[in-house]
């Protein structure tokens, strides 16, 4: 199982699962595949995540050497080194999208701040809600705006129900995982929705967040008039809701990491085999 632990831990799992979404974007826009684009979000997430798992690394290490902590982290350097060759050889080869690109960048890197080594930022730590938001609102504007844009699709009304399902459907499996750190996030200080509500409301807050990504991406496919993408989005939907009530029970490494993040996959991969 090393191979499968080296492929979770090192976000080349979850930067399938974003590659997946972006396909799955195109699809429902009824607009063809542009697979550049899947390969350009693909290495910006395989570059992004390992970005943000050495600067978490470093900031719970002990800081003895810089030197030292690159050796022992030497593979998810490699990655993040090869990870933006990929980044810059795919946005060479699509249209220009600088825009939605610096957005995607600021971003990530203001999800960051949080485990930057300043103190002025320190307050960042108890972001708390705003902190689970902008990891779904993240990965949400990343896998529908990067093909929007590469589209020249203009800003309507599909674009706003997808954007609005997808978001709902990230901010489930953030807070998921957000319930998980709980114990770990209040050693260290950081704050998340998890954290700074209680179980009940989380759950009254995850019941309604599930019942309005029913409702947007019922519209959505509604709107294309597409039965088949229906019926796909509605089993989904049942995935969904079965992974979470499990997630209300312990479980380990492999149930979030491949499980979890695996529904992103699940869904880009039922709204593919709907559209054949």
């Amino acid at each position: 199982m090393k191979w499968l632990r080296f492929i979770l831990s090192h976000s080349l799992f979850i930067s399938l699962c974003a590659f997946s979404l972006c396909w799955q974007t195109f699809i429902l826009l009824h607009v063809p595949v542009n697979t550049d684009i899947c390969l350009l979000v693909f290495f910006a997430t395989l570059g992004s995540y390992n970005f943000y798992w050495l600067i978490s690394k470093y900031h719970f290490s002990d800081k003895r050497g810089i030197i030292d902590f690159f050796y022992k982290n030497i593979s998810n350097v490699i990655v993040l080194l090869t990870a933006t060759v990929g980044l810059v050889y795919f946005n060479y080869l699509v249209k220009e999208i600088w825009t939605v690109i610096i957005i995607s960048v600021m971003l990530t890197l203001a999800y960051s701040v949080p485990l930057w080594p300043v103190k002025q930022l320190a307050f960042a730590r108890k972001a708390g809600f705003l902190k689970t938001v902008l990891l779904a609102f993240t990965w949400t504007y990343v896998t529908i705006m990067i093909p929007v844009k590469q589209a020249e699709l203009d800003i309507n009304m599909s674009v706003v129900l997808l954007f609005t399902a997808r978001f709902l459907f990230m901010l489930m499996l953030c807070i998921i995982f957000d319930s998980r750190d709980v114990t770990v996030d209040k050693i260290r200080s950081l704050s998340s929705l998890a954290t700074d509500v209680s179980k009940r409301i989380l759950g009254i807050i995850m019941t309604f967040l599930f019942f309005t990504y029913l409702a947007a991406g019922f519209l959505l496919r509604y709107y294309f008039e597409d039965n088949a993408q229906v019926a796909a989005f509605f089993v989904t939907g049942i995935v969904v809701l079965a992974v979470y009530r499990l997630s209300l029970q312990k479980q380990g490494y492999f149930f979030y990491y491949f499980l979890v993040d695996g529904l992103m996959l699940f869904s880009a991969t039922a709204t593919i085999v709907a559209s054949i």
